[in-house]
């Protein structure tokens, strides 16, 4: 009786499974999963930068909240945001671009004691950053396809924009400020290509970034010292 009862059941829910085939149901966990993507950390700098002996701490970038998501952002004007379908991220922009900056400043074989403000690190600088751009820009706002803008807005622009702050510790003065900035033509209209130029864009401000941050702090600490 027992196992007539399963097989009933078995019958029953494929029954069930093959109906909702047959209707263009979607089950739970299809469908085409996003691709994501990551950005990469410099590796080259000018042989001319100071080398330092104090420390640096690096704490994540303030963002809005649009840019606080995985998703990969697009703008099709000044005041419209937008994400590009089935295109992540695999971490938030602010978490990425804590990294990255961290990364860059070890690549920079020039500073020895530098790390993210989460560590206890005790440090002679902190250093504040507002990603206040991060992401592709249209002209105007063509037609979509699969996702992707595609016709009248031409190729996209990854739009890069990071304020820095150097504060001095432990009197948490701020000692210097400036903005970085990179606009990088995607050279095709795809998200490959769209990510390049992001990775392009992003090296281009982290590397001014890192550079700026190492004088700017061993001219302050010289200072201090004469």
């Amino acid at each position: 009786m027992r196992a007539g009862i399963h097989l009933s059941r078995r019958a029953a829910l494929l029954s069930l499974a093959g109906l909702l085939a047959g209707c263009g149901v979607k089950l739970p966990g299809g469908g085409a999963r996003p691709q994501l993507f990551v950005l990469t950390p410099n590796a080259e700098f000018p042989s001319d930068l100071p080398p330092v002996a104090w420390q640096l701490l690096v704490e994540q970038p303030v963002s809005p909240a649009a840019l606080d998501t995985p998703r990969i952002a697009v703008a099709y004007s000044p005041i419209e945001i937008d994400y590009f379908a089935r295109a992540n991220w695999t971490d938030r922009p602010p978490d990425m671009v804590q990294r990255l900056i961290v990364e860059a400043f070890e690549n920079s074989h020039r500073i020895v004691g530098v790390g993210r403000d989460a560590i206890g690190l005790r440090s002679d600088f902190l250093l504040k950053t507002d990603l206040r751009d991060f992401q592709a820009e249209y002209q105007g706002r063509p037609a979509t396809t699969d996702g992707l803008p595609q016709g009248g807005g031409g190729l996209p622009v990854a739009h890069i924009r990071i304020n820095a702050k150097l504060v001095k510790l432990p009197q948490r003065v701020i000692v210097a400020s400036r903005t970085f900035e990179a606009r990088v033509p995607a050279e095709r209209n795809d998200m490959s290509g769209i990510v390049t130029a992001y990775d392009a864009g992003l090296g281009q401000a982290i590397g001014d970034l890192v550079a700026w941050t190492l004088v700017e702090g061993e001219t302050i600490i010289r200072k201090s010292d004469d």
